[in-house]
């Protein structure tokens, strides 16, 4: 009776031992019992998140004294418990599958850790099964596989998003929160988003509609965040060791790449390191298309002469290969459950890559440019973000974002039989602070607010080359010598009458600084100095109804700005043929006004429809526009008299649209999903009419048909997109008959297309899987609207992966 006695009393110490000391949370699935990574966590008090690592498990003693810890995944029934509760359970737990859930978590639209079913507008996921099952080559190609986001692009190196109408400057990228856009993004199309590495892309979390409120400038259209891999800490004594490797090749451009990341984790120190290295030849299109998509013949210099060579298959675009190099590093130190800091280093470089479509124009029946190529794009990140968990007055959780970038790109273009070699380099160092502030007061009142500045200096040169005697000679910039900066300060409110409705409201104060020095060496700018010191103020208003747990109802109002930045005001260029584009030194911001409703409903477990509906006004738009330099209207550029014309204030747009999404759960392991979206949008022009939007794409989306079965997933599904007739295109478009083809009478258009494509991922074992797949099955030729390059032709891709 004694030894029982002890035996009861030391087995009743250890468990109570135990369950004291244990902090580490294993998550399974239910029904094979395997490891779930990247379950989330979350708690608003104490304020606290975590992420389950590959082997499911979570370091949750942040969350000691809980009552309240939401667990969730998607395609898992989201759990609820209080830090007791998984106490008692021996910190194990067990998701279920669940056919569709309208929950979900996101970090975009506040900079904190929120379900889906809080935030007041659209958002979408790009989550690392959907990133592994794509294997995209780029990261725009990632975007465009959600089928909710419209890609352009001028060439083979490219991609340029389109979100409800809006492109470019008005869109904003954000890496692990720092944004990416710098004073020299241009309305124009942009490919910077091909320097972030798929391969080491943890989550993409796209945001439509304003959102200047936390993100400032450029934020009009949409965000599109980007969360990369993160250093896992070890949650026990061992030193924890994984990692991924792969290789990829597919047949329309001949892709080769490789990638490897390793991450190593102690108690409280973490690294993870990653490297991909990309190698594309000239991408082939599809047989069955317009003809005016052929590629007949390109430009070579032999003996110092330029001359034109027929193309012996006119399917292959000539020259449009490169290659591309990504680096990331990152170091992580956790002191205690209070502190956490981890410093980035982000690094990519391309070799240089044609400008396609500029090679494809003519002028008196020959090329109109021997070369024309982008030089190396080159962009490095190192940023430091350090949290702090308090339960202080003024916050519960507080983040610094510290980062400098710096951006490097070129253009190096030469006529036709022409010995000068224009070649305009761009350097931008951006300098970036951030300093993010939650507070949660009782259970219904929550506090999100924050300061921030951004400096970008800018650093423009150019250098005529004679490529016949190797001379250079100083020649014009692009830009004038820059500085631009922003100082903003920002609040949001989250009120909680009732587990059925949340209220957000937030408004954000930005001024924003603009100097300028120019040269007058090569134009007659009749100033030397500019300056733009203003303020813009924006803000938001929203409601979230969850009647239901099957039903979720949105309605938010919101505005966003865009602030003149160097591209804007300062440059010079041509726009295009027989035009010049000179600067402009009293622009204001532009303005958006947002209002949409979106309705989520799930029908018997089985069917999830989601509807947004959307109108946007653009107001003090800035665009180009006829104008005069020093009383004249043309000048002559590049030995060409050209018209001037520079960015002005000068019209007004608006853009409305619908997005649709289903999702149906079939028995046996069959999903159907469909995305549908359609925008429509007008602005002023110069002469007071009107014209189609220019970045309103037509009508597009994606459906998918897929089978679960036990390590294998199939995916069927096509893409398409409508057609713009000439006489809806944009006045802007009619003049690139080049990239576009020829209807009956005579005018470009942009014909409607779709691709049948077929995807296989296979699970050979824990540590190696397979992925496989024809894109473009019917091998169609098609060019996407306002895209300079013909989209790949039928396409083989097959990827071996390896896990540690």
């Amino acid at each position: 009776m004694y030894k029982m006695k002890n035996f009861i009393f030391i087995s009743l110490f250890s468990v109570a031992y135990l369950v004291s000391h244990a902090q580490i949370l294993t998550i399974r699935d239910g029904e094979s019992n395997q490891p779930l990574e990247m379950v989330t966590l979350f708690s608003e008090n104490p304020l606290a998140s975590g992420v389950t690592n590959a082997h499911g498990q979570a370091e949750i003693s942040a969350f000691k004294g809980s009552s309240k810890i939401e667990i969730r995944m998607i395609g898992y029934q989201a759990e609820t418990k209080s830090y007791d509760q998984l106490a008692n359970s021996g910190f194990i737990l067990v998701m279920i599958q669940d056919n569709i859930t309208l929950d979900q978590y996101t970090v975009v639209a506040t900079r904190w850790s929120q379900s889906k079913r809080e935030i007041p507008a659209k958002i979408t996921s790009l989550t690392p099964k959907d990133i592994t099952l794509e294997n995209p080559q780029t990261a725009a190609d990632l975007l465009g596989s959600s089928g909710e986001i419209f890609i352009q692009k001028s060439q083979l190196g490219g991609g340029s998003p389109m979100i409800r109408g809006f492109a470019t400057n008005r869109l904003l990228i954000t890496v692990d929160g720092i944004r990416m856009n710098t004073a020299i993004f241009r309305s124009g199309n942009l490919q910077n988003v091909i320097s972030l590495d798929p391969f080491s892309t943890e989550r993409v979390e796209v945001f439509f509609g304003p959102s200047s409120v936390i993100y400032g400038s450029d934020a009009i259209g949409g965000v599109m965040s980007f969360s990369t891999l993160t250093s896992k800490l070890s949650v026990d004594d061992k030193v924890n060791v994984s990692g991924n490797a792969a290789l990829r090749f597919s047949s329309a451009d001949k892709e080769r790449t490789g990638h490897f990341d390793v991450n190593v984790g102690w108690k409280k120190w973490a690294l993870v390191s990653s490297f991909s290295q990309f190698y594309f030849d000239d991408l082939r299109m599809g047989l069955h298309g317009p003809d005016e998509y052929l590629r007949p013949f390109y430009t070579e210099r032999v003996d110092s002469t330029d001359i034109v060579v027929t193309n012996d298959d006119p399917m292959v675009q000539k020259p449009t290969g490169y290659s591309q190099t990504n680096l990331m590093q990152k170091v992580r130190f956790k002191p205690s459950e209070k502190w956490d800091f981890e410093y980035g280093f982000h690094y990519s470089t391309t070799t240089d890559y044609p400008r396609y479509d500029r090679l494809l124009r003519t002028k008196n029946g020959l090329p109109r440019s021997a070369e024309w190529n982008y030089g190396p794009q080159d962009w490095m990140m190192n940023n430091l973000t350090i949290t702090n968990s308090s339960n202080c007055k003024i916050y519960d959780q507080l983040t610094m974002r510290l980062a400098y970038q710096h951006f490097e790109e070129s253009r190096i273009d030469r006529d036709f039989n022409d010995n000068e070699r224009r070649i305009r380099l761009e350097k931008v160092d951006a300098f970036s602070a951030n300093l993010d502030f939650a507070k949660h007061i009782r259970t219904n009142h929550n506090f999100y607010y924050g300061l921030e500045l951004v400096y970008d200096d800018v650093y423009s040169t150019g250098m005529d080359e004679d490529v016949s005697t190797a001379e250079i000679v100083e020649g014009p910039a692009r830009y004038p010598k820059s500085t631009w900066a922003s100082y903003a300060a920002y609040l949001t409110y989250m009120y909680k009458p009732s587990e059925k409705m949340n209220i957000q409201a937030g408004a954000r104060y930005n001024q924003y600084v603009l100097d300028a020095e120019f040269d007058t060496t090569f134009y007659p700018f009749p100033y030397t100095t500019a300056n733009i010191d203003k303020g813009s103020l924006t803000g938001s208003l929203g409601v979230v109804l969850n009647p239901v747990q099957s039903l979720t109802l949105s309605a938010n109002l919101s505005t966003g700005f865009r602030a003149p930045n160097v591209d804007d005001m300062g440059k010079v260029f041509d726009s295009e043929p027989g035009s010049v584009v000179v600067p402009n030194p009293d622009l204001e911001a532009e303005y958006a006004y947002n209002a949409e409703i979106d309705i989520a409903k799930i029908f018997g477990d089985v069917v999830k429809i989601d509807l947004a509906a959307f109108y946007t006004i653009l107001e003090n738009a800035m665009v180009r526009r006829d104008y005069t330099l020093n009383g004249q209207d043309s000048i002559m550029y590049n030995g060409e008299m050209s018209k001037v014309q520079a960015v002005q204030n000068s019209a007004n747009a608006y853009v409305y649209g619908l997005q649709a999404g289903m999702e149906i759960k079939l028995p046996a392991g069959f999903e159907i999903s469909s995305y549908f979206n359609y925008q429509k949008g007008e602005e002023e022009l110069d002469d007071g009419t009107t014209s189609p939007l220019r970045h309103a794409a037509p009508w597009f989306g994606k459906s998918s048909l897929k089978l679960f079965v036990n390590k294998l997933l199939l995916d069927f599904y096509g893409m398409y997109s409508g057609e713009i007739s000439y006489e809806n295109m944009p006045e802007e478009e009619k003049g690139k008959d080049y990239i576009y083809a020829i209807d009956p009478d005579g005018n470009p258009y942009s014909p409607g297309w779709y691709t049948l494509n077929f995807k296989a991922l296979y699970q050979l074992t824990e540590q190696f899987s397979i992925t496989a797949g024809i894109e473009n099955l019917t091998d169609q030729r098609y060019r996407p609207y306002s895209s300079g390059i013909v989209a790949s032709g039928r396409n083989f891709i097959i990827a071996l992966k390896a896990s540690f």
